[in-house]
């Protein structure tokens, strides 16, 4: 119940459609109570059984009060008076078209009420695939190490399609059934207390078995998320690697993986499918044996003449009566639906529930530039129990540049990663300008750093947006001349669009050297004080490199710069290389230091220029 609240508190403020459905269901079911109220007339001058002395009190029209009195006579003085008119046939005809006039305004308040729930559905899908979008990107890097990426995207999509299917159903169940339910038996009691009473006594029983039956989805309707949630992990792996995957003859393998999900996604639904389908046929036996049960119970009183129902009113009876039988089958059915979504609530609320790690404190400092340094105090970083950056001090003052370097795995990019934020140290801090950046508001503290990758991060996009992504109001001359300091107008240029040419999905239709040029060009656009180069030429060609490299100094040129190198003859020039091994700064100096020094540093040296 609490899951269902939740789902349905997204629809907040209620009041701009629980009255307007609630009028609109009222009246639908009121009218098509009425298509069956009126069928005791219709079967009482089908069966000559109009008797116009006990109608004479109608003659007169009845006094006006809010009641089934005052309606009933209503119709009966119009009713008598077209009896008198014309007869038998023209009372016929009058009272099939108030039902058709009375159906026509049932489906009408029907087909409003739905336009109301449609909307309710699109405002709480709206709100929560943007609460779970906007939790997600608010996420610190090292959740999506932990998590998989086709299973977020399977709880953003699946999950949440799950609940909207939901949330139709259950409004229904929650107002429209029950009240169409309370108001049939209200007729039926009015018409018969003791019959009324005998049906209410059966019934309980089809809610205690549907009620012990879906129970026990909720348990496979996780199992069902979450196994659809590894398929499309799968299906994410295979599209991103398919390279690898062909090169290595491994279809076979992928497909044997997928094979494997697939069944057992299989079975999950199959398992599913036996007790929710269950629910309905069990319904429907239950409600059918009832009438059977009215229809011996209730035709005997009747024909033994103990009974205040007359046989065009207990026909009336049955009929209205099996019409309580669709509103009871549609709240079983649904509560089996229900109960997939409630569990593929659970699984969405379990993401957006989960806390942020990094995020701006209550009164945050706002940085308009970086006026002096950044310096390391002592920190140290672990993911989980695994201790990866130990004790480090260091200061990076404007203007200069800092080079890592190392061993692969040493910790050189989750030290890169602290100073936007990206983790928090779990000891020590990092003072910006003299204050702790977990102090700083986050977007505003990123504004003043650039990032160039060793992987570059493009979008299927146009080169203008991804060289313009992130800045509002860019001009394309702003973008050109970005594209020209990073060395990558010249191959834009001869693109068959220019700067509007699309560069496919992660820039699949750029050479690697054309790529990691759009992201430099990307980085100088947003001119930062600050500057992190994460080994930006350590996958390129000889000639690309030359050309980033290029565009790399251009970039760095007075800007306060931590580069992290993979070729030591990139950062011959910085004002201080620290060597990282396993966590630990184990040496530091500039180049011409360093190289004298046995070490580390002189032992990648040597290597590198063999």
């Amino acid at each position: 119940m609490k899951t269902y609240l939740r789902i349905l508190s997204y629809a907040k403020p209620f009041g701009r459609f629980v009255p307007t459905y609630i009028i609109y269901t009222l009246f639908s079911i009121i009218f098509g109570l009425v298509n069956f109220t009126l069928l005791k007339p219709l079967f009482d001058v089908i069966f000559e059984q109009v008797d116009p002395q006990s109608l004479e009190k109608y003659r007169a029209l009845p006094e006006f009060s809010f009641s089934i009195e005052y309606f009933t006579g209503l119709f009966n003085h119009y009713f008598l008076q077209v009896t008198d008119d014309y007869g038998k046939v023209g009372t016929l005809i009058f009272v099939c078209i108030i039902i058709v006039i009375s159906v026509f305004l049932s489906n009408l308040f029907t087909y409003l009420s739905g336009v109301v729930l449609a909307k309710v559905r699109a405002v709480v899908i709206k709100k929560m695939r943007a609460d779970i979008f906007g939790k997600v990107t608010r996420f610190h890097i090292g959740y999506f190490s932990n998590e998989r990426k086709g299973d977020l995207m399977s709880k953003m999509t699946n999950d949440v399609q799950e609940v909207e299917n939901t949330i139709v159903q259950s409004l229904r169940v929650v107002f429209r059934e029950p009240a169409t339910i309370i108001l049939y038996f209200a007729v039926l009691f009015f018409m018969s207390v003791k019959l009324t009473l005998f049906t209410i006594l059966i019934i309980p029983i089809s809610g205690a078995i549907i009620g012990g039956i879906t129970r026990r989805l909720k348990k496979k309707a996780i199992q069902s998320q979450e196994s659809l949630g590894r398929i499309v992990n799968i299906l994410d792996e295979t599209l991103g690697g398919m390279r690898v995957i062909k090169a290595f003859n491994a279809e076979k393998f992928m497909f044997g993986k997928f094979d494997q999900e697939t069944d057992h996604y299989a079975a999950v639904n199959v398992n599913m499918a036996r007790k929710n389908e269950l629910a309905s046929p069990i319904s429907q036996f239950l409600g059918v044996s009832v009438v059977a049960g009215i229809l011996v119970y209730g035709g005997s009183l009747v024909l033994s003449g103990n009974s205040n129902l007359s046989a065009s009113d207990f026909i009336t009876y049955i009929i209205i009566f099996t019409q309580v039988l669709n509103p009871a089958k549609e709240i079983s059915r649904a509560v089996s639906s229900i109960q997939r979504g409630i569990a593929s609530a659970e699984r969405v609320f379990e993401v957006v529930d989960t806390p942020t790690q990094v995020k701006s404190p209550e009164n945050p400092i706002v940085p308009k530039a970086f006026e002096n340094s950044i310096e390391f105090k002592n920190v140290s970083f672990a993911y989980q129990d695994k201790k990866v950056l130990k004790d480090i001090n260091f200061s990076l003052g404007r203007g200069k540049t800092v080079a890592l370097v190392g061993p692969s795995g040493g910790g050189k990019s989750t030290l890169a990663d602290l100073v936007p934020r990206f983790y928090d140290p779990t000891e020590g801090e990092i003072l910006l300008d003299g204050n702790d950046l977990r102090s700083f508001e986050v977007g505003s503290l990123r504004k003043l750093m650039g990032i160039v990758t060793q992987e570059s991060i493009l979008f299927n996009d146009t080169v203008f947006n991804n060289i313009a992504f992130g800045l509002e109001n860019i001009t394309e001359e702003q973008v050109i001349e970005a594209a020209k300091i990073a060395n990558a107008h010249e191959f834009i240029s001869k693109m068959d669009n220019g700067y509007q040419s699309s560069i496919g999905e992660r820039g699949s239709l750029l050479s690697g050297g054309q790529r990691q040029r759009l992201s430099i060009a990307r980085a100088v656009l947003k001119n930062p004080p600050i500057l992190i180069l994460d080994e930006a030429t350590s996958a390129l060609d000889s000639e690309s490199e030359l050309l980033v490299q290029e565009a790399l100094t251009k970039l760095m040129a007075n800007r306060t710069t931590l580069v992290i190198a993979h070729r030591l003859s990139t950062i011959q020039h910085a004002d201080e290389i620290l060597v990282i091994e396993q966590g630990k700064i184990v040496q530091r100096g500039t180049h011409k230091e360093l190289i004298l020094t046995e070490g580390l540093y002189q032992k990648l040296s040597s290597i590198q220029s063999v």
